[in-house]
């Protein structure tokens, strides 16, 4: 955007009172290829481009957003939001920095999706299928996909911030559907990072394929866990999208400031003992949910939510950290130019401890190992969650038993978190998607091994 006109848009929000102005210009090239039945059967492609203008009175938000990038337009859209509203005192003239470019991703290993085109893909496509199929011959289907998005943004206000920012995201996917004749059973693997298809390097479609389709064969023949309340020993990896979900969301500002939250008011309490810490990090590099600059300009910062059992702070955006009083964190985030900026996670995780699994597991009499979980509902206001799990064991007098399928993990964020009572030193990072106020984002949860001592599982 021609700086100029970014000036006269700031001015025309200064002369309808608005104490802050800001433009959000955004280019996505996005593109998909599938495989499925063992031959390509999807490939899309397409360009969004707009232009979101959000205006603040104070901690209210107004916003709207344009495709015609006219300074008559954009002007105009200003006026429409603002409408009725004249300014109080005069402002100080605005003066934009310099422009600065910023990459999320190693510039000088990116391979340019936008460049090199859906045929690259296609190689790991049919090995992952290949491999899926040699399986078993109870795999019954097998997707394949490689979906990537490169997005510009040019990010202005008018408290002179100039900010010009790529990002390239690419995100893999195999899954498999095993069959005994009468009941169908499906299990994925899906990995993602921040770059290009060099990407396509780091992950072998083989490998995926197998670890898919043999515990989609293996769960298959599972039996059930009786119900009932219980200790569990929750895998690695994905089983953070428990905290992600039950305690991640009530620790934004957003659900802070609105006073829907189970954690208002609790900074500076015991949450949990003192093994659990948590953090929501946007600085590991090369990591799905990270990002060099927020979407409100601020950086990116490793942020310590739950320290040794104590909460300490929560994850912030321009509004909500002026309205609940603590700093910004870097975790401002939209989907796109269609959505205002909120507090929301990146990459969030409970930090390493010092026990291993085998003493989780040699802790319990009876229970649930939930190695992987799978998705799940919950209310972010009361912490209530409800989660599957899609690979579990019954744990019998310290050891891992028969597989169990169909169990599911129930309860409310803030009770669970008092009763981790173990935690491993095994980290794993899990890519995902989560959508909330300000639209679906690419968000990273990961645990390593943890010991609840209670739970309720649901069974038959």
């Amino acid at each position: 955007m021609n700086p100029s006109v970014a000036v006269k848009i700031f001015e025309a929000g200064r002369k309808a009172g608005a104490d802050f102005v800001e433009i959000f210009e955004e280019e996505t090239r996005s593109s998909v290829l599938g495989l499925k039945s063992s031959q390509i059967d999807s490939a899309t492609a397409g360009t969004d481009y707009g232009i979101g203008i959000r205006l603040l009175y104070g901690t209210e938000v107004l916003y709207g957003f344009t495709s015609d990038d006219s300074e008559e337009a954009l002007v105009k859209l200003v006026e429409t939001l603002a409408f009725g509203r004249i300014a109080g005192m005069e402002q100080k003239p605005i003066e934009l920095n310099p422009a600065k470019r910023v990459s999320d991703f190693n510039v000088a290993a990116f391979k340019d999706p936008r460049i090199l085109g859906q045929a690259v893909k296609q190689d790991f496509l049919f090995r992952a299928d290949k491999a899926a199929r040699a399986i078993s011959d109870k795999v019954a289907q097998v997707a394949v996909s490689v979906a990537d998005d490169c997005t510009h943004i040019h990010l202005l206000n008018s408290e002179g911030v100039n900010l010009e920012m790529d990002r390239s995201h690419v995100r893999l996917s195999v899954s498999v559907t095993a069959t005994d004749g009468t009941e169908r059973l499906t299990s994925a693997e899906r990995p993602g990072a921040i770059g290009g298809y060099e990407l396509l390097e780091n992950y072998n479609p083989e490998e995926m394929a197998t670890s898919a389709g043999e515990r989609a064969v293996r769960m298959l023949s599972a039996g059930y866990i009786s119900g009932g309340q219980m200790p569990v020993i929750m895998g690695n990896g994905f089983g953070g999208v428990i905290f992600h979900e039950a305690c991640g969301h009530p620790l934004e500002t957003e659900s802070i400031r609105r006073n829907a939250s189970p954690f208002c008011g609790k900074l500076g309490e015991a949450i949990g003992q003192p093994c659990l810490t948590a953090i929501d990090d946007g600085t590991l590099d090369g990591v799905w949910g990270s990002l060099k600059i927020d979407d409100e300009g601020t950086p990116a910062e490793r942020t310590v939510l739950i320290e040794n059992g104590i909460l300490k702070t929560y994850m912030s955006d321009r509004v909500g950290a002026a309205e609940v009083g603590v700093k910004l964190s870097g975790s401002a985030r939209r989907e796109s130019y269609k959505y205002a900026p909120v507090s929301r996670m990146r990459n969030t995780f409970i930090a390493p401890g010092k026990d291993t699994l085998d003493s989780m597991i040699a802790s319990v009499d009876y229970g649930l190992y939930a190695a992987r979980m799978a998705g799940g509902s919950v209310n972010p206001a009361t912490g209530e969650f409800n989660f599957a799990v899609d690979e579990g064991y019954v744990i019998r007098n310290g050891k891992i038993c028969e597989a169990v399928r169909g169990a599911a993990l129930i309860g409310k964020g803030h009770e669970i978190m008092p009763r981790i009572s173990m935690v491993g030193s095994d980290l794993e990072l899990a890519a995902g998607v989560c959508g909330a106020s300000s639209g679906h984002v690419p968000v990273t949860v990961g645990q390593p091994s943890i010991k609840v001592d209670q739970i309720l599982v649901g069974g038959r």
